[in-house]
């Protein structure tokens, strides 16, 4: 198991090298001058060229490529007496570091914090906005896919015992509605419904973030009921999979001779259903379960738009309109490790549920 374990981390790292290649490539092909968009409508050539310098937009594509991995990775090297030097450590950039070893008298090996540059705009480290943004996302998404989870992996289950029943039928007109609908129009339309129109029953507001700020503008205070709807919004599409996806692999193996060699050992029922059948149906709705909460994570930017839940869909958004690309270029490499580590996490679950997997 610990070398199957090892080489999924392995091949994540290779996705991840490739990931922040691509990110780093597309985004200094672009045109533009990062060091015109910091200074504004203030630029001059000699305050462009030395943002250039301390930018190191002065440097070859590869070198600035190197810095940039340098200063991604946690181990990296550093000059520490040189400030003219491109890799001069810099105690305003790099928080947080420790000293490992020692290369001659200059050179020095580090551990430290990603630095993910400064954005462009508000010449706030990228890390800081980041920060902000993600825990607001974040609870957003594993609220949004537990209740998707639970909720469709228990009424697949029912579908697919009771099938072609009434309770079946109902579910997958729901299921076809719930995958149909796009995000934005849902999220409108729960507004208006659950904030708007029964407002008096909810007690529900049409927007609000995680935290009020009072109406004395003193304080602000945890509001989490701000959080139904776009939790709900954004769990309607990822419930109409789950439910779809756990009636058809339920189906397919409760047909199999294993079920019917439990059945004929006298097991009871819900113990056929839930001990052996469901628990081997399951990989294909772990799989649908990744692939949202990454999506979700990556930010569901009109759900958040709608509900004025500032999260890192809208940092991406808003980003993009400023053309703020270190903004841009952490976000993008922030939701890439979230994608890989959760593949890498559902490979170990496959390995753990199925023991045909790890020893292929």
């Amino acid at each position: 198991m610990a070398r199957y374990i090892f080489r999924r981390l392995f091949y994540g790292f290779l996705v991840l090298l490739g990931v922040i290649t691509v990110v780093f490539t597309l985004f200094h092909v672009l045109p533009g001058d990062p060091a015109r968009m910091m200074l504004g409508q203030r630029s001059d050539i000699t305050t462009v060229e030395a943002i250039s310098k301390d930018l190191g937009l002065d440097k070859p594509l590869f070198t600035q490529y190197v810095n940039f991995l340098n200063d991604l990775s946690p181990v990296s090297y550093h000059v520490k007496d040189s400030p003219d030097s491109f890799w001069y450590l810099d105690s305003t950039k790099y928080t947080g570091y420790k000293n490992i070893v020692t290369i001659g008298s200059h050179g020095i090996i580090i551990i430290k914090k990603p630095y993910l540059r400064r954005s462009y705009q508000s010449k706030r480290r990228v890390s800081e906005i980041l920060s902000e943004a993600i825990p607001k996302t974040l609870l957003l998404a594993i609220v949004s896919i537990t209740f998707a989870m639970v909720l469709g992996t228990i009424i697949g289950a029912i579908c697919a015992v009771k099938k072609n029943r009434f309770f079946d039928k109902l579910s997958q007109i729901f299921s076809v509605m719930g995958m149909s609908i796009p995000s934005f129009f849902a999220a409108i339309l729960n507004a208006w419904i659950f904030a708007f129109v029964l407002a008096e029953f909810t007690g529900l507001n049409m927007v609000g973030s995680l935290y009020t700020v009072d109406d004395f503008g003193e304080g602000k205070y945890l509001d989490l009921k701000n959080l139904i709807l776009p939790a709900f919004t954004l769990g309607i599409r990822p419930l109409a999979i789950v439910i779809q996806l756990t009636r058809s692999s339920l189906i397919e193996v409760l047909s199999q001779d294993f079920i019917r060699t439990a059945k004929s050992k006298g097991l009871k029922y819900y113990q056929v259903i839930f001990k052996h059948a469901l628990r081997n149906a399951l990989n294909p709705v772990i799989t649908a379960a990744s692939g949202w909460f990454a999506s979700l994570m990556a930010g569901a930017v009109f759900v958040e738009y709608v509900f004025d839940w500032n999260g890192i869909g809208v940092v991406i958004v808003d980003a993009l309109e400023k053309y703020d690309l270190p903004v841009i270029m952490g976000a993008v490499l922030f939701i890439s490790i979230i994608l890989v580590f959760i593949n890498i996490f559902v490979d170990i679950i496959y390995g753990f549920l199925d023991p045909r997997i790890r020893y292929s």
